[in-house]
This record gives C-alpha cells, structure tokens and sequence, in this order.
C-alpha cells in the first residue's frame, strides 16, 4: 500500500528482501480488519517492509500511554545536555515544599516511587480532575521505599514533563520539536497540555510512520543518518529490565520495566527478545534489536485487555512471518 506522506528517512524494501512472507502478511490482513486494528507497519533491517492502513493510508492518531516513552527519550537527552544532573537527582529539588524523601528521577522513570496509586493507574482520572494536578501527585502517601514496589503510575510521568520543563525552559513538545521532531522530519505533532505543561502520561498524537521513526532511531541506537540524536547508552539503559514490572500480568501483554519501556524476553512472548512502547488497548511500538524489526500496531480503543489481540498479531502473526 502506497503511503499518503513522502518520507526522506523511511526508505522501502520488498518483504523477500527483508526475509519476510509476505502471503503470510496478507493472510494476516483478515485478523487485522476483525481486530479492529488500524495501522500496522513493519521496518527491518531499517526500512520499511510491510504496510497497512484500515482508511487506506497514514492518519495522525493518538499514542496514550506510547507517549510515556518518547519522554523517557527527552529526559534522556536533557541528561546529556546537562539540564538535569542525573536519574540519581532528588525530585525535591524541582518542588517547592516536598520533604526530602528519597525519591529520584529514576523511580519516576521505573514507576516505583513509592506512592500510593492503586487499581493500575485509577487515580489519574482523579489527578487530571483537580486543581493543582502536580500537588495532587506530590501529596499522595508514601506506601513503600521508593525503588522497591512497581505501581503504574501515570501521575509520576507527568511529574517528568513538569521537571523537563523546569529543567530545560521548555515545554516537552518544544523540546522535543527541536530534539528531535525536526531533526526527523515528522510530518504533524500534537500533544496535550495543561498550564503550558504536557502530558507526561499520554497525550501526544503523531503519524504511524513518524511513530516508526523512533522505533527506528532506538533500533539504531540513537544515530539518526550520522547524527546522534540520543546517546546508545541511554537507550540501553532505558530498555533494559529494572523491575519485573507486570511480567506476570493475565493476560501477557505487558512485561518487565525499563524507563518507561517495557521489555520483554523470547521466554515470555514466545518469539524475541524485545522492548516495546505501550498505549492502552493494544497500540504498540516494538523493537527487536536482534531481528533488526520495528514494528507499529494501532488499534480503534477497546477494552485493556483488548491488547491481547495486538500482542497475537505480534508474536504469532508477524513473528510467523518471518523467513529469516
């Protein structure tokens, strides 16, 4: 399928060179009409194999919780510039009035703070509701040392906006506009905000094939065509496992968690080692380093455990169609 957008960076290769079946692609096309998917896209070996739209070509679609990792990019990034001082450095010293109580960066970035944020992320509704959506975050009770526990937690990403918009001068969207937006040609960004803050936990909405883009600048470590955008050693870092997170999630469509990547071994998908970025209901950024894949599946929004038909696209479908 021709796509609606021309793209200097996404060069295209037939589906023989890129080792994959294509029958089995088409084949899979049924699935991805029933499944009420729509958007599917498959990069190896950095270019672009496989593509399917449900309205026939590319739309700018919202990414929810997908946008929770391409933060994860900036704050890597801001590190590096020398705006925030490390994943070590205290939350305290962005917030006025917060007790020193240990918690970091990193915890934000792994969801273990510590606070209390029950019923896999019910409080956010509450938090987006209030007056003061920072304070209300802030002012949840300490419930475990911070690094310890795993609770998804919404809230603590948009702490992350708020200090990369402290630490930077910037907002996150104008941050990453002239980080990396720009410098990767996307086509059209919108993202949420509130009081000149962005969403942290969700929000942005891009194009399927710019979503690409970032699977594919991970895939080749943070180089960007001879310019690196983001350093190789925090894109190891952030995809790696810190925490087993939801592993042992019913049904499997989570993992273990990076910085705000989840992760996930051949043993518990049943095809390859992967690090993916997720978004309620089954959208889905993956990258699988040692199968040079990038894959984009977007899906019309559905109950959470809806996902589970995206994941069976992935590691069943996709998976099944490789030849190499």
């Amino acid at each position: 399928m021709t796509p609606n957008i021309d793209d200097l960076y996404l060069r295209t290769v037939s589906t023989t060179v890129a080792g994959l079946d294509e029958a089995k692609l088409d084949q899979m096309k049924k699935w991805l009409v029933e499944w009420k998917m729509t958007t599917a896209i498959i990069l190896r070996e950095d270019a672009v194999a496989w593509e399917w739209y449900s309205r026939g070509e590319d739309t700018v679609g919202p990414l929810l919780s997908c946008t929770k990792s391409l933060l994860s990019a900036l704050v890597g990034i801001a590190i590096a510039e020398g705006h925030i001082q490390s994943v070590e450095q205290p939350i305290a010293d962005y917030f006025e009035g917060l007790p020193d109580d240990g918690i970091q960066i990193k915890h934000l970035l792994t969801m273990t703070s510590g606070w209390d944020w029950p019923d896999f992320d019910k409080p956010y509704k509450a938090m987006k509701k209030s007056a003061d959506p920072i304070r209300f975050v802030l002012d949840r009770p300490l419930i475990s040392e911070p690094g310890t526990a795993y609770l998804y937690n919404s809230g603590g990403s948009h702490l992350l906006s708020v200090i990369l918009s402290k630490a930077t001068g910037q907002s996150a969207l104008d941050y990453a506009t002239s980080r990396l937006f720009k410098p990767m040609g996307f086509h059209q960004v919108k993202w949420t905000s509130h009081k000149g803050i962005n969403e942290g936990g969700t929000g942005l909405q891009l194009y399927g094939r710019d979503l690409a883009k970032l699977g594919l600048l991970y895939l080749r470590e943070g180089d960007w065509f001879g310019k690196q955008l983001i350093s190789a050693e925090w894109i190891q870092e952030s995809t790696r496992k810190h925490h087993r997170g939801l592993l042992h999630y019913e049904p499997p469509i989570y993992g273990a968690y990076g910085y705000h990547w989840w992760q996930s071994p051949a043993e518990h998908n049943g095809a390859f080692d992967c690090y993916f970025a997720f978004g309620h209901g089954g959208q889905y950024l993956l990258v699988a380093p040692e199968e040079r894949l990038v894959v984009v599946l977007r899906k019309a929004l559905a109950g959470r455990n809806e996902a589970v038909l995206s994941r069976n696209i992935l590691f069943e479908h996709i998976a099944g169609a490789r030849n190499k």
